[in-house]
C-alpha cells in the first residue's frame, strides 16, 4: 500500500465524519438520541461498504467489478481496520495529561459513592459474563471461555478497547472475538444512550431528579450538537508562541512521549517476565493501558518541571476527542457482519445479559449507594458501564446541564481510580490473557470478590451517609 493510498483513506474518513455530522443536524430522531456523529458516520460507512452495498450489487456486477466493494475502496477499508488499534493508545495516553491529581481523601469523599457503584457494575459484568460463558456459550456453542470477558471489554471499554485487544484475540486463536466485541460495543453505545434518556425522562416524571425538570427545555441547536453562539468558548489555550512551536505540535509531542513511555514500560515487563519466570503472559497485553500509565508518569514529571503550565488540558482533550472520533467511525465501518451473523444467538445472549445487569444494577443499587443526587450521579456510571466514558458524560449533561450537582466532579475523581483498572485499564487488558492462560474459574472467583467489595462499601458505608 502506497503513502498516497493511506493518505486518501484518511481523507475519505473525514468525509464520513462530515456526513455523520450533517445527518445529526438534519435528522430529529437522531438528535433526540444524542448519537455522536462518529457513530452515525460509521454506520453509513458500513452500509455503503463491501458488507452491505457491495453484497447487494455483487450478484449483478460480478466480484471483479469496481463497485463490488460498494463506495469503499479496498485500500481505505484496509487502512481503517488498523486505525482503532492505533488511536486507542492516544485516547488512553491523554486521560491524565494536563490534569492536577487531587489528594486521595478528596477522591474518596467526593467520588467514593460513584466509584463504589461503578466498581460493582464493572466487576459484575465479568461475573455475569463468565457465568454465561461457562454455563451456556462454551458447552452449547463451542465458544472459548474468553468470551466471558466481552461484556466488560465491549461495554465498559468500548470500541477502542475492543480494537486494542484485536492482536490479543488473534494470538489466542479466536480472532472472531474482535468483531463480536466491536458489535457489542456498538450495541452498548446505542442501548446506553436510548435507555439512559428513557431513565432520565422516567426520573423527571417520577420526581427522582433534583436538577432538571423537563428535558424538552433543550434548545434545537443543543440537540443538533451545536454550541449556541453566545455560549461559544475557545477550544484550547495558546500556551506557547507559534513562532517557537505550534501549540498543537507541542501537545502532540507530549502525547507521543506518554505513548513511548508506556511502550518502554510494557517491553520492560515483557522482558522481566521472560527473564524471571520464563512465561509470556505479558506478550498478550496490549499497549493502551501502559500508554495511560505513561501519561501519568509524564504528568507527574510535568508537575515538577513545568512551572509555566505549558500543557493545556483543553488542547489535550481536543486531541483525545479527535482520536476517539476516528477510532469509533473506523471500528464501526469495518466490523465484520459475517462473524456477528454466524454467532448471532451467542451475540444476542451476551448483549442481553450485559444490558440486563446494568439496568438492574442502576435501579436496585444506585439509590442505595449514592446518598444524594443519586440519579444525576448514577446515570453517568450507568452510561459508562453501557458504552464508554463519553456516554456517561453525555447522560450526565442531559440530567445536569449546568453541573449543579456533584455528578461531574465525583465522576472525574472516580475515573482516577477506576480507569487504571476497569473500562480499558489493566484489568480489562489482562482479563482475556488471564482467562486464556488459567481458565475462567480463578478469574471468576476474583471478580466475585471485587464485586462484593464494591457492593459492601457502597451499601454499608456510602449508602448510610446523608447529603
Amino acid at each position: 500500500m502506497t503513502p498516497n493510498e493511506i493518505g486518501f483513506a484518511l481523507l475519505y474518513l473525514g468525509l464520513f465524519l462530515l456526513l455523520g455530522k450533517w445527518i445529526r443536524v438534519r435528522v430529529k430522531w437522531l438528535q433526540n438520541l444524542f448519537l455522536p456523529s462518529s457513530v452515525i458516520g460509521g454506520f453509513i460507512a458500513l452500509l455503503v461498504g463491501p458488507q452491505v452495498l457491495g453484497r447487494i450489487l455483487e450478484p449483478y456486477i460480478g466480484e471483479e467489478s469496481f463497485w463490488s466493494t460498494g463506495l469503499m475502496l479496498p485500500q481505505a477499508t484496509e487502512v481503517w481496520s488498523e486505525l482503532p488499534g492505533l488511536m486507542i493508545n492516544v485516547v488512553f495516553a491523554t486521560l491524565f495529561l494536563g490534569t492536577i491529581l487531587p489528594n486521595l481523601s478528596k477522591i474518596w469523599r467526593v467520588g467514593g459513592p460513584q466509584l463504589a457503584f461503578g466498581w460493582t457494575l464493572g466487576w459484575g459484568q465479568y461475573v455475569v459474563g463468565i457465568l454465561l460463558a461457562m454455563l451456556v456459550l462454551t458447552p452449547f456453542f463451542g465458544m472459548p471461555p474468553i468470551v466471558g470477558a466481552l461484556i466488560e471489554v465491549s461495554f465498559e471499554g468500548g470500541h477502542g478497547t475492543a480494537a486494542g485487544l484485536q492482536g490479543t484475540f488473534e494470538e489466542m486463536g479466536y480472532p472472531e472475538a474482535y468483531d463480536l466485541a466491536v458489535g457489542l460495543a456498538t450495541v452498548g453505545i446505542l442501548s446506553g444512550v436510548i435507555i439512559g434518556i428513557i431513565i432520565i425522562n422516567w426520573g423527571i416524571r417520577k420526581n427522582k431528579t433534583v436538577i432538571i425538570k423537563d428535558v424538552d427545555e433543550f434548545s434545537s441547536l443543543k440537540k443538533a450538537g451545536i454550541v449556541e453562539f453566545e455560549n461559544r468558548e475557545p477550544a484550547a489555550k495558546m500556551t506557547v508562541r507559534p513562532e517557537s512551536i505550534e501549540p498543537l505540535s507541542l501537545h502532540f509531542a507530549v502525547v507521543a512521549l506518554a505513548i513511548i513511555t508506556g511502550y518502554i514500560l510494557l517491553q520492560s515487563f515483557v522482558w522481566l517476565e521472560a527473564s524471571l519466570f520464563g512465561s509470556d503472559l505479558m506478550t498478550y497485553v496490549p499497549l493502551f493501558p501502559f500508554a495511560m500509565i505513561g501519561g501519568i508518569v509524564v504528568q507527574l514529571f510535568l508537575n515538577k518541571v513545568d512551572n509555566a503550565y505549558l500543557v493545556d488540558r483543553q488542547m489535550i482533550s481536543r486531541i483525545q476527542g479527535f482520536s476517539l472520533d476516528i477510532l469509533i467511525l473506523a471500528a464501526i465501518g469495518t466490523v465484520s457482519l459475517d462473524v456477528i451473523g454466524d454467532n448471532f444467538i451467542p451475540f444476542l445472549l451476551i448483549a442481553i445479559t450485559g444490558i440486563a445487569w446494568n439496568v438492574i444494577g442502576f435501579f436496585v443499587l444506585a439509590p442505595k449507594m449514592i446518598p444524594s443526587y443519586w440519579l444525576e450521579r448514577g446515570i453517568g456510571d450507568f452510561g459508562q458501564s453501557m458504552g464508554i466514558t463519553a456516554t456517561g458524560l453525555l447522560l450526565m449533561r442531559v440530567a445536569d446541564p449546568k453541573a449543579e450537582s456533584p455528578a461531574f466532579e465525583g465522576f472525574g475523581y472516580k475515573q482516577l481510580v477506576f480507569e487504571p483498572f476497569l473500562g480499558g485499564g489493566l484489568v480489562t487488558a489482562l482479563s482475556v490473557p488471564l482467562i486464556f492462560q488459567f481458565g475462567p474459574i480463578p478469574f471468576f472467583i476474583f471478580a466475585v470478590i471485587m464485586c462484593v467489595i464494591g457492593l459492601l462499601v457502597g451499601l454499608l458505608y456510602f449508602g448510610k451517609k446523608k447529603s
